[in-house]
């Protein structure tokens, strides 16, 4: 099939599933990028495909069916690296770069001890290393199948993360408590705000890292608090991915738990979209 015909084939079906022609184009750019190494001048100058475009095709089909396009191709792009993804983690959001950027502006070059709470695919814990060298990083999840993606992706980048398994909320391990950072981004999402989100999310990002209950959405928080009050060492700093909703309410929870110099930060959109707290 001639290039630009099977091209613009794939996006008049994206269009045709509500995408708009901007993101269309943008996802059958990807998907031929990926699949193929197949660039944009490569496209202008109608260059042969160089493997089977069912490829192309069958990949389509999972993003007509919803598939978001990091689960299709299981790869998700985090602080300029590619992470290994799939239904059982959440794909990494900017908002969680910028949490990570904060983290790393606050220590340059500086050799700290840093614990992950809820870490999903690693990118967090795994960035911390690559960036700074000289830190101690851990990660932890209640998730077996979450840990053992972000062991895969700590292999990939050639880091050196400790992950194990725990249950914030039946906390088990026996650490020192000689951290300097505790760092989160827990499940947030109310399950009233479902009807408000997209059905690529919904139905398959995993919920168990998404939603909590209504008529309680900061337990994670007040968990993770609380622990961090047990493993950070004098002035050791906590930081939090947030809710929006709740941006206020979580800094009040962290002074009542014992934190000094709360910070309420916003996202580059915006939003209060994280908490840097320190232990007195």
């Amino acid at each position: 099939m001639e290039v630009r015909h099977l091209f613009e084939a794939q996006v008049k079906r994206l269009v045709a599933e509500n995408y708009t022609k901007d993101e269309a184009n943008s996802l059958v750019f990807w998907l031929m990028e990926h699949y193929y190494h197949y660039s944009r001048t490569d496209l202008a100058r109608q260059k042969a495909l160089f493997d089977d475009p069912r490829t192309l095709v069958n990949a389509v089909n999972e993003l007509v069916k919803g598939k978001p396009i990091q689960y299709v191709t299981g790869k998700a792009h985090f602080y300029g690296r590619d992470f290994i993804v799939d239904g059982n983690v959440l794909i990494p959001r900017r908002e969680t770069e910028e949490l990570v950027y904060w983290i790393l502006s606050d220590h340059k070059g500086v050799p700290i001890k840093a614990l992950d709470i809820g870490t999903g695919s690693g990118c967090i814990p795994i960035t911390l290393k690559a960036e700074n060298p000289k830190a101690t990083v851990f990660g932890t999840d209640v998730s077996m199948d979450a840990l053992h993606m972000a062991k895969i992706n700590a292999d990939s980048h050639k880091v050196g993360v400790t992950f194990f398994h725990a249950d914030v909320f039946n906390w088990n391990q026996n650490l020192p408590k000689d951290f300097s950072v505790l760092v989160s981004n827990p499940p947030y999402v109310c399950e009233s705000e479902k009807a408000q989100m997209k059905n690529h999310v919904l139905d398959h990002e995993p919920a168990l890292a998404l939603f909590v209950k209504d008529n309680d959405p900061l337990i994670f928080y007040r968990a993770i608090g609380k622990l961090g009050m047990e493993l950070l060492h004098s002035s050791g700093l906590l930081y939090v991915e947030i809710n929006e909703r709740f941006g206020q309410q979580t800094l009040e929870l962290l002074e009542e738990i014992g934190y000094q110099d709360v910070v309420l930060k916003k996202d580059m959109q915006g939003k209060a979209r994280m908490i840097r707290a320190r232990k007195p």
